[in-house]
């Protein structure tokens, strides 16, 4: 939810803002390369676990064709000693009776030739099968060599996604922290503004706070005479008073907006069309923010006139047209710091 709110947070930002649509594209870019950065790392976490899990499966395999090979060299072997026992009983029986039975020893000697035979072949197969065992068994230990060097591997990879993973919570908490700061900042200005305008709350004009920004809106019957661009009095003292605000926030980005409605302005001056008058009622503000406040830096204010292209409901009557002749003063944090610490 809080990711949802921060992408929206800069999305708006960007769409609404004149001055810091690069900046924000920036950070936009930055937190979608670490969101999807977070998702790979979380992917190839879950694919190393898998692959560790077939590895064990395999070891545990080869484990189990270690014990039936060691069975067969135990069987191997008791056959073995069993026809050596064989081999002494028939020697001690051939020596002692081939005194007494001289005519059996031709018989004898065939039977022993063909023992002996048998033991040979038999000797001969039990080698195949120890260099056969032993093979496997060499087989065995380069993989679990194998399997020991992988896991190691897997281990280490692990342990540097977690870390990296770790890394990457930080940084989002550290950025979200960030932008509620500045939320909180933002919300501490508008009510400053609001304190500070209370008085002509009722004369047209409205403090809200939308898209990471404050707007103070005002209608140009408090500010501006029919078709001119000189503040009248009571807008004087309006802007003298939130020049006051403003001076106290150095971190604020200033943007005053002119609007009019769409009834034709003919000038026989400079200022020719309602384009025009609404670029010199904004500049009309921003002198008055300027000279009521001298601690405001110009670097940080910024005029711009929309004409009467920007209406905020459609110039179908007469109460319409007066919300639409307007000028917006939209104070945005500045996000230069933010931007800096999350790139970095």
């Amino acid at each position: 939810m809080k990711k949802t709110l921060f992408i929206g947070t800069l999305a708006a930002i960007a769409m609404t803002s004149c001055v810091s649509l690069s900046e924000h594209e920036d950070l936009q870019n930055k937190y979608d390369q670490t969101s999807r950065q977070y998702s790979l790392t979380q992917q190839e976490l879950i694919e190393l676990r898998e692959e560790n899990a077939s590895l064990s499966r395999q070891n545990q395999s080869l484990n189990n064709d270690y014990t039936d090979l060691a069975l067969a060299k135990n069987a191997s072997d008791a056959r073995v000693d069993s026809l050596n026992r064989r081999i002494e009983q028939m020697t001690q029986h051939y020596d002692t009776t081939m005194e007494n039975y001289i005519q059996e020893v031709a018989g004898k000697s065939r039977d022993l030739t063909r023992a002996q035979n048998l033991l040979t072949a038999r000797t001969k197969e039990l080698a195949d099968k120890e260099r056969e065992l032993q093979a496997r068994q060499q087989e065995l230990q380069e993989q679990q060599e194998s399997f020991n060097l992988q896991r190691s591997e897997f281990t280490n990879k692990e342990k540097e996604l977690l870390a990296k993973q770790r890394q990457l919570e930080q940084e989002e908490a550290i950025t979200r922290a960030q932008l509620e700061a500045k939320e909180r900042e933002l919300e501490a200005v508008r009510n400053s503004v609001t304190k500070a305008l209370t008085g002509f709350a009722d004369k047209g004009l409205k403090i809200e706070t939308k898209d990471g920004k404050v707007y103070v809106s005002m209608e140009n019957k408090l500010l501006f005479p029919s078709a001119s661009w000189t503040v009248s009095k009571e807008g004087v003292n309006a802007i003298k008073e939130l020049a006051k605000v403003l001076e106290k926030d150095s971190s604020l980005n200033i943007m005053v907006e002119g609007h009019t409605d769409n009834d034709a302005y003919r000038g026989s001056t400079a200022v020719k069309d309602n384009w025009d008058l609404s670029v010199m009622r904004a500049t009309a503000i921003v002198k008055l923010l300027i000279q009521n406040g001298p601690a405001i830096n110009p670097a940080r204010i910024e005029a711009c006139g929309h004409g009467e292209f920007a209406p905020k409901v459609p110039n179908t009557s007469a109460e319409n047209k007066a919300i639409n002749r307007r000028t917006e003063i939209i104070l945005t944090p500045n996000l230069d710091k933010l931007l800096q610490e999350v790139g970095n």
